[in-house]
This record gives structure tokens, sequence and C-alpha cells, in this order.
């Protein structure tokens, strides 16, 4: 797809037909999907590896609503436009669908893939959606690097190093409140 990337975030029934002609000229999909909610090398390199089991690539990128009810009240950070825009600026990534639903059965009914990639935070016995896998025939890979990343994670790290700042400014600003300008190293 040329042009603006944002022309691959797609409507449901768009995507099915784009991918109905994929099939029919023989090219592999891939579904990966996930919230996506600030975007981090683990997400990249998820997205690369579940790019590499076939031809195509959709990734099913969760709504706002299935994001706060997924990850709590507090997220996602970024609003799902957002994410899908940042999601689709990929390379490796031909389409992006945003759902509502908890899980990505619906797409994967739709669009029936030849491989749905997961991340490294499953395994085959634990993708929730195993059995309509088994039910469609589409294969069930797992891609990535280890789960040594994580939005969270980043967000705490964040967390903690503004806190440090804020902490080491007031200190600073603490400290010049309490001087003694008679003592040796006071300005």
């Amino acid at each position: 797809m040329t042009g603006d990337y944002r022309q691959k975030i797609q409507e449901l029934p768009q995507v099915a037909a784009t991918v109905k002609g994929w099939k029919r000229g023989g090219e592999r999909v891939v579904v990966a999907n996930g919230c996506f909610d600030v975007l981090h090398v683990g997400h990249v390199r998820y997205l690369q590896a579940a790019r590499r089991e076939g031809d195509r690539l959709v990734v099913a990128l969760n709504s706002d609503s299935s994001t706060r009810a997924l990850k709590g009240a507090q997220r996602p950070i970024l609003g799902e436009q957002a994410r899908a825009e940042l999601v689709a600026a990929l390379g490796c990534t031909d389409l992006v669908v945003i759902f509502a639903e908890l899980t990505v059965e619906k797409v994967l009914r739709t669009i029936v893939p030849a491989v749905h990639a997961k991340g490294t935070d499953y395994t085959a016995d634990t993708v929730p959606e195993r059995a309509l896998a088994a039910e469609l025939g589409y294969r069930i890979a797992i891609t990535g690097d280890p789960k040594d990343h994580s939005t969270r994670d980043l967000l705490r790290d964040i967390a903690q190093r503004v806190e440090s700042e804020n902490n080491n400014q007031k200190g600073g600003a603490n400290a010049a409140a309490t001087c003694d300008p008679k003592a040796d190293g006071c300005q």
C-alpha cells in the first residue's frame, strides 16, 4: 500500500475485502493483535516476527474501551487512533483494524488468516483463541523476543524517573532556602 500510512487503518469489512483479494492471489495472511499502548521495542519485534510468518500482516488493535477493560482504568495512555497510526507507520504492517471486543475472535472469524501470531507472553496452550484456531484451521505462532519489555514496566520506570527528578529539584530548592549564608560553600 502506497501513500499515507493512515490508509492502512480500516474498518473490518474493508479489511476482509482486501484480505480476500490477497488470499485469491495466493498470499498468506497473518493476524497479530494487542493494545500497543505506548509502543516499545518489544511490540516492534513481535510485529516484525509476526510478518515473517506470512506475506501480509494485519494488526488487530484493541479499542480504548477494550484496553481499559483488559489493562485497568488508567489505560490506555494513548488513544486508539494514535496507537493505530503508530502501528500503521511500521513497515511490517499492511493493515490495522480496531476492535472493541475483549478477544480478537470476531476479527479472526471474519478474516480466517493462515496464521495468528501471539507474543511470547503466551504459549500454544494459553492463547485464548486456540479452540477457534482448531475450528477454523489456522496456525498459531508465538513470535517476538522474550517478554523482557512491557508497557507497564516502561510506565513504572518513567514514573520513577520523574519522581526522582522532582525530588532532586525540590531538594535543591530546599537546600538553597535553608542555606546559611555564613557557612562554607553557600552562595
